[in-house]
């Protein structure tokens, strides 16, 4: 058994605090990214649930969106097991076009980007109102929040497991 001031100076040695802290930020570093996986797979999950369960089209930026969110699922699932920092290295790229695509989307369905300016064509409308949660909630929403939680995530998780 250790006597207290043993225990007192493992405790204050630089090495054995560095040691601790590592394991907490790594930690904290697999929750971060475990969300960010969720978020992307209940993403992917829930858009395979409109087309496939409710029977709602994807438009050509939906497809878009997909593109970007899809691979996310298992990049980041790859980088859970076992935990990878250099995982942001490609999610966070995905997670930025996407955000970038979902927004776009969003601004063409509130009206913002004029028609000759939208890239659907022959297929569905990308303005089509196909879902109204609460009135307010719509797909483009939905996907813009996605991304914006998941790279939320990825940039907290970095700046948690600097080395």
């Amino acid at each position: 058994m250790q006597s207290s001031t043993e225990h007192r100076r493992k405790m204050n040695n630089p090495s054995k605090q560095n040691e601790i802290s590592n394991r907490h930020n790594n930690r904290d570093g697999w929750y971060l990214l475990f969300g960010s996986w969720l978020i992307a797979s209940l993403a992917a999950l829930g858009s395979l649930f409109l087309e496939k369960g409710l029977g709602i089209e994807p438009c050509a930026l939906c497809w878009y969106q997909r593109i970007f969110m899809y691979p996310l699922v298992l990049i980041l699932l790859t980088g859970l097991l076992p935990l990878d920092r250099r995982v942001t290295r490609y999610a966070l790229p995905l997670a930025f076009f996407g955000w970038i695509t979902a927004f776009y989307h969003l601004l063409m369905y509130v009206g913002i980007v004029p028609e000759s300016l939208q890239p659907c064509g022959s297929g569905p409308s990308c303005v089509q109102d196909d879902l109204g949660v609460f009135g307010f909630v719509n797909i483009p929403m939905l996907s813009l929040l996605s991304f914006s939680v998941v790279i939320g995530l990825l940039l907290v998780f970095m700046q948690r497991t600097k080395q």
